[in-house]
């Protein structure tokens, strides 16, 4: 097990959501085995101010897990697992790099990181791709989560950052309109950054449950809105025709600021308020009242992955953007818009070399002089450099077929990706699979070789949090023995390899290095180092050289050229704004429960939460439930073509009579994920999670 390094308290951030909550870890001398080998407390943060949600305050049982992985695992023929030394697990590595490349070309290796990898891993992890690998397949379980609004981002503002503003700015709000988020769930603490608007009735919240978040808004506190799933652009566009038919614009912010206006004013005619409440299921009167309240004085619009996991993700993150826009929200003192990043690094892990198509510093890979200045930070040539790859879905899709070789780094896509099982099958195809982790995650499970990592507390490093700032991880504990760091792992494989360049095991010195490859890019860290974060400086990034950091961006220009921002006319596909019955179909959505995380690689180890959640629930309306002949704890089966899942139901009103919710922490049987389409978003690629037709019966009713 992890032992102290000494009795001096580390402080540090939560390993789990972005909001990187602060908290300190106090070692235990000599502690017993089995024991947790540090006491965790809160830490006075401003995005926490000093709470913890139950993730957080249980994060040090896993230290000390029976189940953690401290030797190298290497499969054998009859499907069995034995432990290796460490070198010839990486030499096996190498071989299997070196056959599939050589039979099949560079691109024969794919590697898969995650949003939770340190900013230090995921740097090099993208360097290790590209010149060690000289591979292009190399994309990220991010994919999933932020790529819609990231898309949406970009292209109206020149920047993606998730939150443009300090998150303690939403305090003095009057009016939150937050789409798509059930942040009391997903990370409780952030919910005191809602009371200032709850005690003034501003709070709105728009869901198709009656979520945690939702039940915010009751005894005064606001507003629910409870669309039909998949109705969230048709929503928007409502609330925008409202906000301009009655005079709310700020035309004189949309005249200076931004372009694209007239287009957008023209695009959202069409959504009449009767029309957009017979589309949504929304009523009118809550349509004009919602549309009234955001045009007050200070007023943000915030949005999470229930209205981006969609295949029209990065429309619906363009309307919310619109309609802040139009309501010169964006880059105003008091006012803004942003979108909430979930996993821990979702931020840092997109900006500096995980995604398909970006380099250090969030720079395209496509970009001549881009590729020019990261090659010079690597002692390269430019034309080494392979182009863009292929995004997470499109990569998944490849292997067993151009892939035969796979290395994946802080994620378990068998249960987060969609049509689950075709991933399963695809990896079964592979030559070689390769998986680091601190569990036999379900991934693992099916590996050749299983590497065994380091955890956050044994780790230095640093992360990005949903505001854009910087925060040092720092170490407590040291590893296991037999436990490795990714960056000696890289390190070594690149030696194997005859990799050029130079490969670091220190986080501070792979920091020093990727705050030069990102200098001039839009996530420039070239002012920060790990002495500089360690004197506690608040470091929002961009932090070029001689800055002071920006906490707020957008005050004075946005990120293109020009200086504006960019409003961008989007409709619906007819198809997805039909919300009649099709045939008994409900449509089945997905999301968190408060006591999990992800694909609860993680969480289902932690006891305390385990017991709270030990099983996926399927959440369905008490009308729905007797017309289907469905009690409450009663097992049913949930199906459509790609499979069929098992769980008990929970008869609630909390949810629309049309709709049905699974969590996705759930491997096996309860797999929500063995459901969902690969079906993608056009611009971000981000699949569709959030509306999935699907039938449901009592189970053993299944061929009735």
């Amino acid at each position: 097990m992890a032992t102290p390094l000494a009795t001096a308290p580390a402080d540090t951030h939560c390993p789990y959501c972005a909001l990187q909550c602060a908290m300190t870890l106090t070692p235990t001398v000599d502690p017993a085995p089995g024991t947790t080998p540090v006491t965790v407390t809160g830490r006075a943060f401003p995005t926490n101010r000093g709470g913890l949600c139950a993730k957080g305050w249980t994060s040090a049982e896993l230290l000390a897990s029976g189940q953690r992985l401290t030797a190298p695992l290497l499969k054998q023929a009859d499907g069995t697992f034995v432990e290796a030394s460490w070198e010839h697990a990486l030499d096996t590595v190498a071989a299997g790099v070196r056959s599939a490349q050589e039979r099949h070309g560079s691109d024969a290796v794919a590697v898969f990181g995650g949003g939770g990898l340190t900013n230090e891993k995921a740097y090099q992890l993208g360097k290790f791709a590209r010149v060690a690998l000289g591979t292009s397949r190399i994309d990220y379980n991010g994919r999933f989560c932020m790529s819609s609004a990231a898309a949406a981002g970009n292209r109206a503002f020149g920047v993606d950052r998730g939150l443009p503003f300090p998150v303690s700015d939403l305090d003095t709000a009057d009016t939150i309109l937050l789409l798509g988020s059930n942040v009391a769930a997903t990370m409780p603490p952030f919910i005191g950054h809602l009371s200032g608007a709850r005690s003034r009735a501003g709070l709105v919240v728009v869901d198709p449950r009656r979520s945690a978040t939702a039940r915010l808004t009751e005894d005064g506190g606001g507003t629910h809105l409870q669309p039909a799933p998949g109705t969230d652009l048709a929503l928007l566009l409502g609330l925008t025709h409202l906000v301009i038919a009655e005079g709310l614009a700020d035309t004189a912010y949309l005249a200076d600021r931004t372009s694209g206006y007239d287009a957008v004013r023209r695009s959202v005619s069409a959504w009449w308020p009767e029309r957009t409440a017979a589309t949504t299921g929304v009523p009118v009167e809550l349509l004009r009242s919602t549309a009234r309240r955001l045009a007050g004085d200070s007023v943000y619009i915030l949005t999470g992955r229930g209205v981006e996991q969609h295949v029209d993700g990065t429309d619906t993150a363009t309307a919310a953007i619109n309609l802040a826009l139009v309501l010169g929200l964006v880059g105003r003192e008091g006012s803004g818009y942003g979108t909430l990043t979930g996993q821990g690094n979702g931020q840092g892990g997109r900006e500096h070399g995980q995604k398909a198509d970006q380099l250090p510093g969030y720079r395209s890979i496509r970009d001549p002089e881009a590729r020019a200045h990261v090659a010079s930070v690597w002692g390269v040539d430019p034309e080494s450099l392979p182009g863009a790859g292929l995004p997470a879905v499109a990569l998944l899709g490849e292997l067993g077929g151009s892939v035969h070789c796979l290395l994946v780094h802080g994620s378990n896509v068998v249960v987060s990706a969609p049509d689950a099982d075709a991933v399963r099958a695809g990896l079964a195809e592979l030559d070689t699979l390769v998986v680091c982790d601190f569990f036999l995650s379900e991934t693992a499970a099916l590996a050749d070789v299983v590497l065994p990592v380091t955890q956050w507390a044994e780790e230095e490093g640093t992360m990005t949090s949903l505001e854009g700032r910087v925060l040092r991880r720092r170490r407590a504990l040291a590893a296991p023995d037999g436990v490795r760091s990714e960056l000696w792992i890289l390190s070594e494989l690149a030696r194997r390899l005859d990799a050029p360049s130079t490969w670091s095991t220190e986080p501070a010195e792979v920091f020093d290095e990727l705050a030069r490859a990102s200098a001039g890019g839009v996530a420039d860290y070239s002012g920060l180092s790990h002495a500089l974060l360690d004197t506690g400086v608040e470091a929002y990034w961009p932090f070029p050289v001689g800055s002071a950091g920006t906490p707020r961006l957008f005050a004075d220009r946005f990120g293109h050229a020009d200086g504006r921002a960019r409003l961008v006319a989007v409709t619906p596909d007819p198809a997805r704004t039909d919300v009649t019955d099709r045939g008994g179909e409900l449509t089945l959505v997905t999301g968190r429960y408060l006591q999990q995380y992800q694909s609860g690689t993680q969480t289902r180890r932690v006891r305390e939460l385990d017991d709270a959640r030990p099983e996926a629930r399927l959440e369905i309306h008490p009308a729905t439930a007797s017309r289907l002949g469905i009690g409450e704890g009663a097992v049913v089966a949930v199906g459509n073509a790609r499979g069929t899942v098992r769980a008990r139901a929970t008869v609630t009103a909390d949810i629309r009579h049309d709709t049905v919710f699974l969590p996705f922490h759930y491997a096996g049987e309860q797999c929500a994920n063995l459901l969902t389409e690969a079906a993608v978003d056009p611009v971000s690629s981000m699949p569709e999670f959030k509306r999935t037709r699907v039938w449901v019966r009592p189970d053993g009713a299944i061929d009735a």
